[in-house]
């Protein structure tokens, strides 16, 4: 064999034997350990030494890894190289202790890989390295250990202990696979042909070579250059030597690594031979340093030139000048100085070889009675069978039973995790002993139920006080637990229900599930069955005013907008006249809610409003959005003729009134109607309401609004004069401006006759200043029942007496009126109370004029849609008092729109202007 392959490609190659070896003995000899960073330095650089020969490259060999858990990445491997003449067969471990390994694991780890998952990768190449180094373990008589430093790294003692453990393990499993092998009964007993003999070979560092003379030479060591001192009878090297040997040997004692019976240890360390090497260290100049072993190798010793022997004599006499060095191991020559000669590395292993080979065998046991160990010398086929089946084994799985014992080996690695783990496990105690503080502190102060967020917040707290105790690789899977932990507590009976209502406030029941149809609530069930209740009560009036009652905080814009007001009607106002809003009539007797397939289509004004207002929904509120296809065939038509809506129209155009079109008898808006609803939809109920308190009479300007919950002199409607002029037949149908000019205002110089009929109405012929008279209120109620009507956008009407209101409804109806205002009578508490726009009141006069009703409320900031009842541009009848009732609550398909905080400005929730208008009436014919 003339160059090295791996352990693998050996195994399976047909190795053909010189007939002349065949029969004899092989000695395994395997080296492993680390490589320091410096080129040439590798541990195959030794095997030239030994063999004599350029077995491997002068700068490392390629790297090839057996299969067996290496990879591109790094990995381990067993390179082989035989040599028939010596009868050394030479296994050579590379793994990732070695600076050409190490570098390709970084390599692929520098992926920005996680800090866990660089740690699984790094324990598992360790394992790997483990198997394969006890895979040496089993199969070598002499094992040499190389270590790039002259001191002992304590590390071995703690991986020696790992390997002993794994061994104990792992023997009734290689039993199993070496059973049929033509081997000894004492190696299928142990797996192994005798306990293997450990040796050390340290290089010296460059601090501690000091010139020729030396550690590195045979020099006398004379401190500061001088030679007064009597020169030792060791060297320094050799002394170093010693030490190791000495304190490696405690140090395994002590650890019971090495223990008096031999054949019990992982491996041994002989009693009265040396054990440990110490190399100067890789040459400056390798050209140099094989220039001259060549040298060496090629000069004639001393008897060699009177050989004349030829044929098989002369072969026998080479190989055994090629098994036997030409020098006297551990010499009691002098030098001229008085001082031993070191030997050589060659000489220093060739003295543990040559007991292999001679079949003498090591006798290590010490103590009183010791026991002799079993010694086995193959041939190079009994061992080829038996490290092939454990290498199917240990490190590259077979088929059939190889494979199956090979995955119980696999298991039995665990066994490592004690040893080789030691952060592993000091992170497992860090993470264990910080846990219960973290629960500790995701469980202070918590109420009984609470929510999503709450149980966020105290997940962050607790993770907080987690990391501050926990450390190493542990770290993340325990953080992971930690979360666990917490929602399982959470969700376990804590949880409370996630469902807000239309004025922002959650559910105060823990998690529930709501009553289907005729159900009856169930508070025993796991989950129970409940209404929604966030304990909130508020006091409103009824659709006119007359009538308060108080409400539950509504969670659906049925009970806000609809029921609640239903309920009072049957008390108060149910027998007014009213003007009913268009709803869905259906026509099939299962409707559907629109869906949002498809792209809605929307207006120049709306763009945005499509947006979400907010991420989550409420319960009971199904997306209302629908293609306008589906819209044309639940009409009956193509979409062809939907005009200009059909695909979105520019928004050029004025809307048409619902009115106009045909709405859909198979399809219903499940929300409220506004800007970005899909058009020819209406809802099941109106959230609006119109109805007619009396006559114009019935309001009294001197009295006001007698209904209950006004604040002292703010039940004032403003006056609105409207004024008729003389049309002719140009003027005829023009609209009265409401731009605050001249021409609302009565003609100067005219007193206002007063008042005709009683009670502040107006008579059925036109006054001769051709005014009308009209009143409009803007009426706020807030939580608690207080009602106010508003004098001005950002004013609360004060009237210091009967009739002393004197500003003009002009200035509230030609601007954007606020939604929400601060409530004037504010509590105790720091949150502020806002009072929300809940009725208008319209005086309409009996006169030749039209009053035009067209509400268009805007509840949030852009992108908010724009509310509006199910009919727009609606002519209130003359001769009446008018209430519109505002919704209580306002929502899209996406969700509700709530209420202001206390941050946001008020200015973004309005009602547009144009609330009013009024027309003149045609004139009568002549």
């Amino acid at each position: 064999m003339t160059v090295p392959m791996t352990v693998g490609s050996l195994l399976l190659s047909d190795l053909i034997e010189d007939p002349l070896y065949k029969d004899e003995g092989l000695c395994v000899l395997g080296i492993f350990g680390k490589s320091a960073m410096v080129p040439g330095s590798a541990k195959e650089s030794l095997i030239n030494a030994l063999a004599d020969k350029h077995v491997f490259p002068l700068f490392g060999p390629d790297v090839v890894c057996d299969g067996g858990g290496g990879d591109s990445g790094g990995g381990s491997s067993i390179q082989a190289y035989y040599s028939q003449e010596s009868r050394v067969l030479y296994l050579v471990l590379t793994s990732i202790y070695d600076n050409r390994q190490l570098l390709q694991a970084c390599e692929t780890l520098s992926a920005g890989i996680a800090h866990a998952d660089a740690h699984e990768f790094w324990k598992g190449e360790e394992k790997q390295h483990c198997l394969q180094l006890l895979y040496l373990f089993s199969l070598c008589h002499v094992l040499l250990l190389v270590h790039p430093s002259c001191s002992f790294d304590v590390t071995y003692d703690r991986l020696f202990r790992a390997l002993d453990a794994l061994r104990q393990k792992a023997l009734p499993l290689l039993r199993a696979a070496i059973k049929d092998s033509p081997v000894s009964k004492e190696w299928k007993m142990n797996c192994r042909p005798c306990p293997p003999r450990l040796l050390f070979v340290f290089q010296l560092n460059g601090a501690l070579r000091v010139g020729g003379s030396g550690l590195g030479g045979n020099g006398t060591d004379t401190p500061g250059g001088g030679a007064s001192e009597k020169p030792k009878k060791h060297s320094p090297r050799r002394r170093l030597q010693h030490a190791l040997e000495d304190q490696i040997y405690r140090i395994f004692r002590k650890s019971r690594v090495l223990t008096n019976q031999s054949s019990n240890c992982l491996f041994t360390v002989p009693a009265n031979q040396a054990f440990v090497y110490v190399v100067a260290g890789p040459d400056e100049d390798p050209v140099g340093s094989l220039l001259a072993q060549l040298r060496a190798n090629c000069a004639l010793r001393d008897g060699d030139a009177n050989v004349s022997v030829s044929g098989p004599r002369r072969y026998q006499q080479m190989r055994h000048s090629c098994r036997q060095p030409s020098f006297h191991v551990e010499s009691s020559s002098l030098c001229a100085g008085g001082q031993l000669v070191d030997t050589t590395l060659k000489e220093f292993l060739w003295q543990h070889v040559e007991l292999v080979l001679t079949r003498k065998g090591f006798d290590d046991s010490v103590g009183r009675n010791p026991q002799p160990s079993h010694f086995e010398l193959p041939t190079y086929s009994k061992w080829a069978q038996v490290a092939y089946r454990l290498y199917q084994v240990m490190v590259e799985s077979g088929e059939d039973e190889s494979a199956e014992i090979a995955a119980k080996l696999q298991g039995q690695l665990k066994v490592l995790d004690g040893f080789l783990d030691a952060d592993a496990k000091f992170s497992e105690n860090r993470c264990q002993k910080a846990l219960p503080l973290a629960h500790s502190a995701y469980q202070s102060n918590l109420p009984h139920n609470y929510t999503t967020t709450v149980h966020k917040n105290q997940l962050a707290q607790a993770l907080r006080v987690y990391s501050q105790h926990a450390r190493g690789v542990a770290f993340h899977r325990y953080a992971v637990q930690l979360h666990e932990d917490c929602y399982k507590f959470w969700s376990n009976g804590h949880q409370l229900c996630e469902e807000r209502s239309l004025t922002d406030q959650h559910c105060v029941h823990k998690f529930h599930l709501l009553p289907k149809p005729g159900e009856k609530p169930e508070m025993d069930r796991n989950p129970p069955i409940l209404h929604h209740n966030s304990r909130g009560r508020s006091t409103s009036a009824c659709n006119c005013g007359r009538k308060q009652a108080t409400r539950e905080d509504p969670f659906d814009i049925q009970s806000a907008n609809y029921e609640f007001y239903q309920m009072l009607e049957e008390k108060c106002c149910g027998k007014l006249e009213r003007i009913h809003f268009p709803v869905f009539q259906p026509s099939t007797p299962d409707p559907a809610p629109a869906t949002n397939e498809g792209t809605r289509p929307t207006e120049s004004g709306t763009s945005g409003e499509g947006e979400r207002l907010k991420e989550k929904e409420t319960a009971g509120h199904t997306p209302g959005d629908s293609t306008s296809l589906s819209l044309a065939l639940s009409l009956g038509q193509s979409t062809d003729s939907l005009g200009p809506y059909g695909e979105g129209a520019d928004g050029q155009e004025k809307r048409p009134s619902l009115v106009d079109r045909q709405a859909s008898t198979v399809e219903y808006l499940p929300g409220m109607l506004h800007s970005g609803c899909p058009k020819g939809l209406l809802p099941k109920f109106s959230s609006w309401s119109l109805v007619k308190l009396g006559p114009a009479k019935a309001y009294n300007c001197h009295t006001g609004l007698e209904q209950p919950g006004f604040l002292p002199g703010s039940a004032f409607l403003l006056l609105w004069d409207v004024v008729i002029r003389c049309r002719s037949e140009e003027e005829a149908g023009l609209s009265e401006p409401l731009d605050g000019g001249p021409s609302s205002w009565p003609v100067p110089n005219k007193t206002l006759p007063g008042k005709r009929g009683g009670g502040g109405g107006l008579g059925r012929g036109r006054r001769r200043d051709d005014v009308a008279r009209a009143f409009v209120g803007f009426e706020y109620e807030d939580s608690r029942g207080r009602r106010f009507l508003s004098s001005g956008p950002d004013k609360v009407m004060k009237a210091l007496g009967p009739g002393s209101v004197k500003e003009p409804a002009t200035r509230v109806l030609n601007s954007d009126m606020p939604l929400y205002i601060p409530s004037p009578t504010q509590g105790r508490g720091l949150k502020p109370h806002y009072a929300q726009l809940a009725r208008l009141f319209i005086v309409v006069p009996d006169a030749p004029l039209e009053i035009v009703l067209n509400p268009q409320v805007q509840p949030g900031p852009p992108p908010c849609p724009i509310f509006h009842p199910e009919q727009t541009e609606l002519v209130l009848p003359p001769d009446g008092l008018w209430v519109l009732r505002f919704p209580y609550a306002y929502v899209t398909e996406r969700g509700p729109c709530y209420p202001p905080k206390e941050n946001q400005p008020l200015a973004s929730y309005r009602v547009l202007r144009g609330i009013l208008r009024a027309n003149t009436a045609s004139s009568p014919p002549q």
